[in-house]
């Protein structure tokens, strides 16, 4: 079994910055990718950032050069540094993450989400 919890959310002016950690816990042999989804009301959820375990990134056009993912592995912890927020930037975020526990399995582990609002 594997958990991911998610912190860090909140409400932020438009223009600031969050910071949202996902930590995983549980039976864990390896931890392969860790990424970000969103999801906003109405629509559809969306990958955001992914970081491979050898530490390679992938990021959503919309959030280039605003957010950077980054993972401890140390820690089992992954993180989004989110800059330059906008108002279309608010949603719930939920952490994702690929693991191989201990006895040998492979799950793909959702977090609970954490809500981000932007104000105008």
């Amino acid at each position: 079994q594997v958990q991911l919890v998610e912190t860090g959310g909140g409400l932020v002016q438009a223009g600031g910055s969050k910071r949202l950690a996902c930590a995983a816990s549980g039976s864990i042999f390896t931890i392969n990718h860790m990424a970000w989804y969103r999801q906003a009301p109405g629509k559809q959820r969306e990958l955001v950032a992914r970081i491979l375990s050898g530490g390679s990134t992938n990021y959503a056009d919309s959030v280039k050069g605003r957010f950077t993912i980054s993972r401890d592995n140390t820690k089992n912890t992954v993180y989004l540094q989110m800059n330059s927020l906008k108002p279309e930037d608010t949603a719930v975020y939920y952490c994702n993450s690929a693991a191989v526990t201990i006895a040998g399995r492979y799950l793909e582990v959702w977090g609970q989400g954490t809500l981000v609002t932007v104000s105008s």
